[in-house]
């Protein structure tokens, strides 16, 4: 008998094969920032997690274009994993792992790594990566052990569907108008923060979010909602008055496209920003809480 995947739904990997991922991605990850190779990152990274993540490794090889050879490795230790049941393609799972970093001289931190691959003959790469606040990440429902995968589109049951998160996210920063996400330093606070960085002393700076094309991920939480992932972009335009300059530290430099000019008075800049939210049930009522996000300057450019 044959078993067709992509019309099945059949567990996304088997554990042996997710520990096998998981520990493909560890040596990765830390021969990455040891070397500090940007071209190494799509073998063991995709979607939004390459996008932030080989950003971050050019900005930091412009600095030290010789790597990082002393720096501490990242191990994995008392991993978890949330595997659903999907039919076709893109597939992911969830890897729920300690690390050997610490909340100051707390615990440890737990990394929660999605992994996800386009094909049976791909690789598995982390898409999207988050933290918690002390590594309370919300409790996945489960079915006779396996996770379930929520839909991206209006079968969700949420009170918003992953699908549109991307594009609701941008264009509630960009306008303030929606009531899909909860009030927080990633909503109306960032919005604040925006207003009162956009004119500083002689600078301005325009900011535009948009969506990113990167498939979100849903997995569904015991009380009927769900953790996802999803991503976005934000675009800065800076522009400072008449008689000074714009300058890019050594740290940024690995990412400027293009020359500077003598004396550079705008610049551009493009951004990729990774939330992971909490979704209530659409029964419940309640809006979008954030969880965690993170950003990182993609390109800059001088104009």
């Amino acid at each position: 008998m044959t078993v067709h995947g992509e019309r099945e739904k059949l567990p996304a990997v088997t554990k042996a094969d997710a520990t096998k991922a998981l520990s493909r991605f560890a040596d990765g990850f830390n021969k990455i920032r040891r070397t500090l190779d940007p071209s190494l990152s799509p073998k063991y990274e995709a979607g939004a997690m390459l996008a932030l993540d080989q950003a971050k490794v050019k900005a930091a090889h412009g600095l030290h274009p010789q790597g990082s050879p002393n720096v501490q490795p990242v191990t994995f230790q008392d991993a978890h994993f949330a595997i659903p049941k999907q039919t076709g393609w893109p597939r992911s799972f969830l890897a729920d792992v300690r690390t050997n970093i610490k909340f100051g001289s707390g615990d440890y931190i737990r990394w929660y790594l999605v992994f996800g691959r386009d094909s049976i003959d791909a690789p598995w790469r982390v898409t999207y990566q988050a933290t918690f606040p002390n590594n309370q990440a919300p409790e996945l429902a489960l079915d006779h052990g396996f996770a379930e995968a929520v839909p991206a589109g209006g079968a969700s049951g949420l009170a918003a569907d992953p699908g549109t998160l991307s594009a609701s996210y941008a264009d509630y920063l960009n306008s303030g108008k929606g009531e899909v996400f909860a009030s927080g330093a990633n909503t109306d606070g960032w919005r604040q923060k925006r207003i009162k960085d956009a004119n500083g002393v002689g600078a301005r700076i325009l900011y535009e979010d948009s969506p990113a094309g990167f498939p979100p991920v849903a997995l569904r939480t015991k009380d009927g909602g769900a953790l996802v992932f999803f991503a976005t972009y934000y675009h800065q335009q800076k522009t400072v008055s008449s008689g000074m300059i714009i300058t890019v530290g050594p740290d940024l430099r690995g990412i400027l496209q293009g020359p500077m000019k003598k004396k550079t008075t705008q610049m551009a800049i493009s951004n990729i920003s990774t939330q992971a939210v909490k979704v209530p049930p659409k029964s419940a009522g309640g809006k979008v809480e954030f969880l965690y996000r993170v950003d990182a300057k993609t390109a800059l450019k001088a104009q």
